[in-house]
């Protein structure tokens, strides 16, 4: 309540400075405009050679249920522990730009999660509470981008690198001023790698005024670093200095823009993971195995009247998943792998509604404040469906209902609170949780 004051507060008491720049960087100033992180990183050029610029979220949480490993197992015993509270540095990014001329440009970005080195030691609910050091990705930050681009023309640009991976609504759109929530949406953020990132091949481009495409070659998944609590959401950080290619995959992109402010996508992805780990098995039993990963995504989004929505629907499925899970539970206590079964099938799919309520008045309005009202409705399983024989954990599927406020002094800054109400099947606790946080996203350069 008292964050809510005070943003609040803020609303009626800042000054009246207006930002021309700010708008022109913002990516919601434009109807129709392709607002996806890849091609406004790929715009800076329009502006500078050079520019530097980044996003970072801080956030507190009180969580109203159960902190213990155990609360899956043992639901009983633990529905009526205290809550627990945590303070997040969830995700801050520094990105460089640099235009050489010629149609040639670069991009990297460098991400710490977490305050840390992506190295820690966690409790996994998953393995009966057990204490594990967990490594993330080899090295001590995260690359998250580095590729180099050449533009042809409007209709063919050639990137390589490590690039982001264009499937579903998140990935595209992973900045915190392109969410409602404090934290990134939670159904893409668990079943699908998030933010998926992947050294390979990207062409893209605009076909006509309201089409934009993009197709990626990338290596594919390892199958070993499959779940039941995150489907095949971990599988694309490696825990090596290098990424196992032994397989490669797919993913495509098609956006419409042809409707004013709105965005309508489709997305796709197809590749192939089992062997495709460090130490790959060769028996015979194993020759038809293939673990094909297949992902199906719908996404939109309507930025008008002082309105925002977005939506997303995904759909995945994983091919030899019996076979997958008998061989992941059988590797070795050392191996970087769950060692846990996995769905043949994973769903998600969630929409959010905010209204900005100070698009009422003329004041607010001239300095290109907001103060978007959400909503915010969301499903997820990663275990949607098992082979026979497969238990699934019905904790793995939860709905969740959202409300709260994001307040834009500016259009780079973002003061955010929610309530979030966790709803789990019985005997399970739902999981209803408090966030406020702050977070940025712009250029420091222009």
């Amino acid at each position: 309540m008292l964050f809510c004051f005070l943003i609040f507060a803020a609303v009626y008491t800042e000054g009246y400075a207006q930002s021309v720049t700010e708008e022109k960087t913002s990516p919601a100033t434009e109807q129709n405009k392709d607002t996806s992180v890849d091609s406004n990183i790929a715009n800076l050029s329009k502006t500078a050679r050079l520019q530097l610029g980044g996003y970072g979220e801080a956030v507190a949480s009180r969580n109203f249920y159960s902190s213990n490993p155990f609360r899956y197992m043992y639901p009983d015993s633990y529905k009526n522990d205290p809550s627990h509270g945590r303070f997040d540095l969830p995700h801050v990014v520094f990105f460089i730009g640099y235009e050489f001329g010629n149609g040639w440009r670069m991009n990297a970005e460098i991400e710490f999660e977490h305050g840390g080195t992506e190295s820690a030691v966690e409790v996994e609910p998953e393995e009966g509470g057990e204490y594990e050091q967990e490594v993330e990705r080899g090295g001590e930050v995260a690359l998250e981008q580095f590729w180099i681009e050449k533009t042809f023309n409007r209709t063919l640009n050639l990137r390589m690198g490590h690039i982001i991976v264009p499937v579903g609504l998140t990935n595209g759109n992973h900045l915190p001023t392109q969410f409602f929530t404090v934290y990134r949406p939670e159904g893409e953020n668990t079943i699908l790698p998030c933010t998926w990132h992947e050294t390979g091949i990207s062409l893209w481009g605009y076909l006509g005024k309201n089409w934009r495409y993009e197709a990626m070659l990338l290596p594919g998944l390892d199958s070993e670093l499959f779940g039941n609590q995150k489907w095949i959401g971990g599988a694309s950080a490696s825990p090596y200095e290098f990424k196992i290619a032994n397989t490669y995959a797919g993913a495509f992109r098609i956006d419409n823009y042809s409707v004013k402010g709105l965005r309508l996508g489709i997305s796709g992805y197809y590749g192939h993971s089992f062997r495709n780990s460090l130490m790959p098995s060769y028996a015979d039993k194993y020759k038809d195995v293939k673990g094909a990963v297949s992902i199906a995504s719908f996404d939109f989004e309507y930025d008008a009247h002082n309105l925002i929505a977005r939506g997303y629907f995904d759909y995945g499925h994983l091919s030899d998943a019996k076979t997958i899970s008998i061989y992941n539970r059988g590797l070795p206590n050392a191996s970087p792998s769950p060692s846990t079964y996995v769905a043949s099938d994973a769903l998600c799919y969630g929409t959010e509604v905010g209204y900005d309520i100070l698009s009422q008045f003329k004041w607010a309005e001239k300095d290109n404040r907001k103060l978007y009202l959400f909503a915010r409705y969301e499903y997820y399983d990663s275990m949607f469906k098992v082979p026979d024989g497969i238990q699934a954990e019905e904790w793995c599927e939860r709905q969740i209902i959202t409300g709260g406020i994001n307040y834009f002094p500016t259009n780079e800054i973002v003061l955010k609170a929610q309530y979030s109400a966790g709803i789990m099947k019985n005997p399970f606790k739902d999981e209803n949780s408090l966030a406020v946080g702050i977070a940025y996203s712009g250029f420091f350069t222009k």
